[in-house]
């Protein structure tokens, strides 16, 4: 088995809101989410991911409308614990639901969900996501406790956060890795499916090879970045082939 690759496009609606925000209905909007969902299909992406967030930063409702009505692959929602989002979430039905922390002062999603300070909350949003037709990930970081209780809630998956990792190096990268190999075994040890992501890029993640069991990385902004010079299905493909020598066991 082969690992998987979801390609996160919440970048591409970044840039059409910084141009676009406050002109929604300009005859022209771009750059195109759905022609970009296109094009990671087209290098090889899995699955494709979008964040639609509380305050509609980049994403917007009707972006993950139309990749779910167009786009022949897997969708992967990531949103926040919250009524609005898993009302949003059990209308759209993607295949995947992935629970994130959110603050409005980030640029980007730092850090993993709480599992356990969001115990009793979870109770109750994972089986309504469930009732939906719709898997449940939970984006958290690699830590035993949150790992188990992620277990016991019920969730099908876990998305390793590899943020630390990312921006670590030498002695620290080592012990990160460290922190991942333990969770993704684990995560899988306990019937998870265990994924990963954030920070990923070509230059590190070769060092993630040491990390067995991951079923599907998430990558998304290293892949918008290289489009920018030579073209995001060339940018995925590129990202598929430096992943074709991990072994999954």
């Amino acid at each position: 088995m082969s690992l998987l690759l979801g390609v996160n496009i919440d970048h591409v609606a970044t840039l059409r809101q910084a141009r676009y925000a406050m002109n929604p209905d300009a005859p022209i909007l771009e750059p195109s989410v759905l022609e970009a969902a296109r094009e990671a299909q087209a290098g090889g992406a899995d699955s494709i991911t979008v964040h639609v967030r509380e305050d509609r930063r980049h994403m917007q409702d009707e972006d993950a409308r139309v990749i779910r009505r167009e786009i022949d692959l897997p969708l992967n929602l990531e949103l926040a614990n919250t009524p609005e989002m898993i009302a949003f979430a059990c209308e759209l039905k993607p295949d995947f639901a992935c629970l994130v922390p959110e603050k409005r002062e980030e640029v980007t999603t730092e850090g993993g969900l709480d599992v356990l300070g969001h115990y009793d909350s979870l109770k109750e949003t994972i089986p309504t996501l469930q009732k939906a037709g719709i898997k449940v990930s939970l984006f958290i970081d690699p830590e035993p406790n949150q790992i188990k209780a992620a277990a016991e809630l019920g969730a099908e998956m876990i998305e390793l956060h590899t943020g630390t990792f990312a921006l670590a190096t030498g002695q620290e990268q080592n012990e990160e890795l460290k922190r991942l190999q333990s969770g993704s075994e684990l995560g899988n040890g306990l019937g998870l499916q265990v994924n990963a992501g954030h920070g990923i890029h070509l230059e590190n993640f070769n060092a993630l090879f040491s990390v067995k069991n991951l079923i599907e990385l998430n990558v998304g902004h290293t892949l918008i970045s290289r489009s920018i010079y030579i073209g995001l299905r060339a940018a995925v493909a590129e990202m598929r082939s430096a992943m074709s020598n991990y072994s999954v066991g």
